[in-house]
């Protein structure tokens, strides 16, 4: 893969100097425990509207055991969300769409082009097509491991009315039975 079919040049990236560490990370999104897929942010450009971070994916990882059992590897819909986690961090760290959480909005276009597993260093990069404050971001993205795009697509984040949510009961053990 060349880097001009990537979203942004790697190379001209320093991995060994994050600009966002995990602490940094969870000041701006929610997740956390297993939920967390980013561990690191590497580049983030306001201007060009670009940002960088990545995944060590590892042994650990809540879906090793179960996907698939004796040939571990990362599910699409967890790749999907570490690219959202990248786009939410860098539109909540410089708040773009002005409000406290940001959503899953829609997705389009997503392809998934080769397997990752533990091991492997999945790089989100993420570059913001349009910002409409207040209502919905929009932003293309990839997933890269060892130079080759293993997801991409389009993202659509939207405010998340927390205010509202805030107040629902915890969930209990025994939902759903009578």
């Amino acid at each position: 893969m060349t880097p001009k079919e990537l979203l942004f040049d790697l190379s001209q990236i320093d991995f060994d100097k994050p600009t966002a560490d995990i602490h940094e990370i969870r000041k701006h999104n929610p997740q956390r425990y297993e939920m967390e897929q980013l561990t690191a942010i590497v580049f983030e450009d306001v201007e060009a509207k670009v940002c960088v971070g990545y995944k060590d994916v590892t042994q650990e990882e809540f879906w090793v055991r179960g996907h698939m059992p004796g040939m571990p590897l990362m599910p699409g819909v967890v790749m999907v969300e570490g690219a959202a986690q990248l786009c939410s961090y860098f539109a909540q760290r410089y708040e773009l769409l002005g409000s406290p959480m940001v959503g899953f909005g829609g997705l389009e276009e997503v392809r998934f082009r080769d397997p990752v597993v533990p091991g492997d260093r999945i790089v989100f990069i993420c570059s913001l097509v349009k910002v409409r404050r207040g209502r919905m971001i929009i932003s293309r993205f990839q997933g890269v491991v060892k130079q080759n795009v293993v997801v991409e697509g389009i993202i659509k984040g939207v405010p998340i009315p927390i205010e509202a949510l805030t107040g629902l009961p915890p969930p209990s053990s025994s939902a759903g039975v009578p």
